[in-house]
């Protein structure tokens, strides 16, 4: 079969390699649609990062290997012991591998595991015609909603997840700072959890016009003192939660700037180097910064359950590929920004 295989910085093959076959306790999956993340990128250009260059404790897998989290299909075979599930059942995959052993998963926080592995960093993924996977990553997809949206309830699970840990509820404020996909992801579930009042604050007029379309209000930090606008807006108040999902040190300190008493801003991006936070907010505030890690099964199952009910729309800021054009239409097109969320298609044909 044909799958994108990970080398190392800079060197990410489409390549022939054996398909694989279910043992007991799994299931194989013919992908629909694998997303290309973030994450995906940062090991493509600087990595390897989190993809393991010896054996991981829970995959045994090391690299070289195929890529691929964020990704759904329809399972084709099931291995020894599987039950629940069967061919042709058509499934998000939630791909955390975990130990159950340490102090988060007796806990029940297995998102937090102290040796958490991911399906396609941490063992072959789903960039790729066919992939096996655990019996327990399995989510099933209402029959109205598609592969396409199937493949993004990983990265809007990731969203919901820090919108939960937020704690906000219908009547307050919420802030947004950055409309990638993540801050797409968390203006979907805060909306989707009964808010009216989310602002998505972000400096690209490209990306503000994105998630306008989907019925976004944003604000564009370069032209409106935010902090100002969010005090007069709320009464003195000040936001009842901000969500940083941009990674850069103004987003982080306007967000501080701008939450209310003992009010928190969840983290919820990827931060490359130290930032300079002022503390000081905090500490007068009593207010908080909250850290968000992936997801559990609770979020998989809340983002399909919205997804069910017609709440999410790709209008505008996904694209879908062919498998073999994933570095020149995926990986840099992401890189340069003229892309936003790409799906690549496994089964598509290239078109020249």
């Amino acid at each position: 079969m044909q799958a994108a295989v990970y080398y190392g910085p800079n060197k990410l093959e489409v390549n022939d390699v054996p398909e694989p076959h279910p043992g007991p306790g799994e299931v194989k999956i013919k992908v629909g649609f694998n997303g290309i993340c973030g994450t995906d990128l940062h090991e493509y250009y600087a990595g390897p990062i989190f993809i393991p260059t010896e054996p991981h404790p829970l995959t045994g897998q090391q690299l070289p290997l195929v890529m691929g989290h964020e990704f759904s299909g329809t399972i084709t075979e099931v291995g020894e012991g599987v039950t629940g599930h069967s061919p042709g059942d058509r499934v998000a995959v939630e791909p955390l591998y975990r130990c159950d052993n340490c102090h988060s998963c007796r806990a029940g926080n297995y998102n937090i595991c102290a040796q958490i592995g991911f399906h396609g960093l941490m063992s072959d993924g789903g960039m790729a015609e066919y992939t096996v996977v655990p019996q327990r990553m399995l989510h099933k997809l209402p029959d109205n909603v598609s592969l396409e949206l199937g493949a993004l309830v990983e990265p809007m699970s990731v969203a919901y997840h820090a919108a939960s840990l937020g704690d906000v509820h219908p009547g307050e404020t919420a802030m947004v700072f950055g409309a990638g996909p993540i801050g797409i992801g968390l203006w979907f579930a805060l909306t989707g959890m009964g808010l009216e009042d989310v602002y998505v604050v972000e400096p690209s007029s490209t990306r503000r016009a994105a998630i306008e379309v989907l019925g976004a209000r944003t604000l564009d930090p370069t032209a409106v003192d935010v902090p100002g606008f969010i005090a007069d807006t709320t009464g003195g108040r000040g936001a009842d939660a901000a969500y940083d999902a941009a990674g850069v040190e103004p987003a982080v300190q306007t967000a501080l700037a701008c939450i209310g008493a003992r009010s928190p801003m969840v983290s919820v991006a990827i931060y490359e180097k130290p930032l300079t936070t002022p503390l000081l907010n905090l500490v007068m505030n009593e207010s908080r910064i909250q850290g968000s890690l992936c997801y559990t099964s609770a979020d998989y199952e809340a983002v399909i359950g919205l997804m069910s009910q017609g709440r999410y729309d790709t209008t505008g800021w996904v694209s879908t590929i062919a498998l073999e054009d994933v570095l020149d239409e995926g990986f840099e097109a992401l890189h340069a920004g003229t892309k936003m969320k790409v799906l690549i298609d496994p089964s598509a044909q290239v078109l020249r």
